[in-house]
């Protein structure tokens, strides 16, 4: 993003404009000095309070999610309070952004279960342990104790022309598809979030700039100082082609464990291997190998280490050539899956959808057919192929694809 600050400013600053599509408002003329960001960090004498807010609507978070998180955490290293906002009250609603249709409400009790999931998993990128540095906060604390005339009130701030300029809305209501009382409701209500917690800066994907506009404007509205929008890019999946998505099977999850993680990261397209640096890690992009491969492997070892440490990243490196030259069998990294819950005799498709390396069985018999399926390196075909016990199966090594990798053991 280019900037109007002088070069030792921009210089120092690199962290904050890293991997960043837009920071709105971005006036840089003297009459409107306290509109400009870099302004706002060089004049204040407090740390800035940084908004993240995270809807728990499911279990995993993907490489995709990770991007605001980080640019969260380089706020906290750069002295500045991270507000995690973890969306149990709107999340019950669902953000309608970017949706064809209305999004399924949730109860409570599962928006409960996937934030724990989510805190889990964001916790090796934030720092949790500086005091100051973190606050967690949960929107039904303040959400839920609204009653109808804050609600009317919070109505009374936008039209419903100003509703149906956001883009997804605007899709829906020309294709007389349903839109919902309730989904107006969710801008402001992730607005009022802003309001709620005095956020001076908000961060989101480029698809949250007008749920962050929206609480600038309430902010505003209830007497605040509106905060700063910081968008960052929706990533490209690993296809290469369309964004990062568990559905569209193109992600790399943070759950993920070090192999596979490091297998999906290594075979990352050229033609995103600079954005995955410049997105997902901190490593000066001057410095990049100018080898492909080489920085294909530096990309995978990085990432996996934020999120498996140093020793296991190695260890993945190490299996995924021994794959690579035919030696599956002697990788030592592989996931297990337990044959304990099998009944036998079991065929062998039924083994590979249990395993989750295929959603359902008719994909397994797929895969099989089409010659996906490897069982210690060698190519299954016989898509009948049975086994009568699981001592057959012990220590054996079942893949599907390039990147997926079960090792099968019989606890008995």
């Amino acid at each position: 993003m280019a900037s109007h600050q002088s070069p030792s400013i921009t210089q120092n600053l690199a962290w904050l404009y890293r991997g960043v599509s837009e920071i709105f408002p971005n006036l840089t003329d003297s009459q409107n000095r306290h509109e400009n960001l870099v302004e706002r960090l060089a004049q204040t004498n407090r740390p800035l309070r940084v908004k993240l807010g995270i809807d728990p609507t499911g279990a995993d978070l993907h490489l995709g999610h990770s991007i605001p998180v980080r640019k969260l955490r380089a706020f906290q290293d750069a002295g500045h309070t991270a507000v995690l906002i973890i969306g149990d009250f709107t999340a019950r609603i669902g953000d309608p952004t970017g949706k064809s249709e209305v999004r399924q409400q949730l109860t409570p009790a599962q928006v409960a279960q996937n934030a724990q999931t989510y805190l889990e998993q964001v916790r090796p990128i934030l720092d949790f342990d500086t005091p100051g540095r973190l606050e967690i906060r949960y929107n039904s604390e303040w959400l839920s104790k609204l009653d109808l005339a804050k609600i009317m009130d919070l109505l009374s701030t936008m039209t419903v022309g100003q509703m149906l300029a956001k883009e997804g809305f605007a899709l829906r209501y020309e294709k007389e598809s349903p839109i919902y009382l309730h989904e107006f409701l969710y801008p402001l209500m992730q607005g009022y979030d802003s309001v709620a917690i005095e956020a001076d800066v908000e961060l989101g994907g480029t698809d949250q700039k007008f749920n962050i506009a929206v609480g600038r404007d309430l902010q505003r509205y209830f007497g605040l100082s509106p905060q700063f929008g910081m968008l960052m890019p929706i990533l490209i999946g690993t296809d290469g082609v369309q964004k990062m998505s568990k559905s569209l099977g193109n992600y790399v999850g943070l759950r993920e464990d070090a192999l596979t993680m490091y297998q999906k990261l290594r075979q990352t397209p050229d033609i995103l291997v600079e954005q995955y640096f410049e997105l997902l890690t901190n490593i000066p992009l001057d410095t990049l190998p100018e080898n492909p491969r080489d920085r294909q492997i530096l990309l995978a070892l990085d990432i996996v280490t934020q999120y498996h440490g140093k020793e296991a990243a190695e260890k993945a490196k190490e299996d995924a050539e021994k794959i690579a030259r035919g030696k599956t069998e002697q990788a030592e990294a592989l996931p297990e899956f337990s044959l304990e819950n099998i009944q036998f005799p079991a065929k062998l498709f039924y083994i590979v959808s249990a395993s989750k390396l295929c959603k359902s069985s008719s994909e397994a018999r797929q895969k099989i057919q089409e010659g996906g399926v490897r069982l210690d390196g060698e190519k299954v075909t016989d898509v009948n192929l049975s086994f009568d016990s699981p001592a057959s199966l012990q220590g054996r090594v079942l893949q599907v694809g390039k990147n997926k990798f079960v090792r099968l053991v019989n606890p008995n």
